[in-house]
């Protein structure tokens, strides 16, 4: 699995942004395609062994297209700087909690997992859940194996000013019904995935997630 191959030709891209160098370098962008590909069939059988749920997946139900989405762009550029796949029930598009991977040089590759941004119903019934299960909630979020993975635990870069809707501004768990997404990840240097053993620590790393993402679809699968 040539990994460099394919971080370079990420590279190559991030310095020539355009259809015209995309398409007089199709060759190699396939060939960068299916070495990601094979990656995230790996990780995707791997996962299938601790997650039942995402048996039924196949490597094209989970990978995000290269092509910039338009309501998400904050270039010019026509492609993404990266590869990446979500790793969830239902696929990369589902409402659910899961599992993710990027892969972009430069150290921005990540790992990661949780909700980012869930629909305001979701969102709702998370807060929710932590609100009535506020010891469950911290003991989940502080588990020395998640923190182990990641160090800087839930990610808090999207959060409410103020407090929710239905709730006091005074209450002891107000900076995480705050939240507005529910993320835990952490960065991987170049010289990491390009180790013979990265889909095993990417894996280890999911794992040490999993009662993170088992909490947030516990809670967005419960009634109102």
């Amino acid at each position: 699995m040539d990994r460099a191959f394919l971080l370079n030709f990420l590279r190559q891209l991030a310095a020539n942004n355009h259809k015209a160098w995309m398409d007089a370098n199709r060759a190699d962008y396939h060939r960068a395609r299916a070495i990601y590909t094979e990656l995230v069939a790996e990780l995707l059988r791997g996962a299938q062994r601790f997650e039942p749920d995402l048996a039924a997946l196949s490597p094209s139900d989970v990978m995000f297209r290269i092509n910039k989405n338009d309501r998400f762009q904050q270039s010019n550029e026509p492609y993404k700087r990266h590869m990446g796949a979500g790793v969830k029930p239902g696929g990369r598009h589902s409402p659910w909690a899961g599992y993710f991977i990027a892969l972009e040089p430069g150290g921005e590759s990540y790992v990661g997992a949780g909700r980012w941004m869930p629909e305001p119903a979701q969102l709702a019934r998370i807060r929710q859940e932590i609100h009535y299960n506020g010891e469950a909630f911290h003991a989940m979020r502080q588990q020395p194996e998640l923190l182990r993975h990641y160090p800087t635990g839930l990610d808090r870069s999207q959060a409410l000013k103020t407090a929710p809707k239905g709730y006091d501004r005074t209450d002891p768990d107000i900076e995480w019904l705050q939240l507005k997404s529910h993320f835990v990840w952490h960065s991987i240097p170049d010289a990491d995935v390009l180790r013979p053993d990265f889909p095993e620590q990417v894996l280890t790393a999911w794992r040490a997630a999993q009662p993170l993402v088992h909490f947030l679809n516990d809670a967005m699968a419960a009634e109102e």
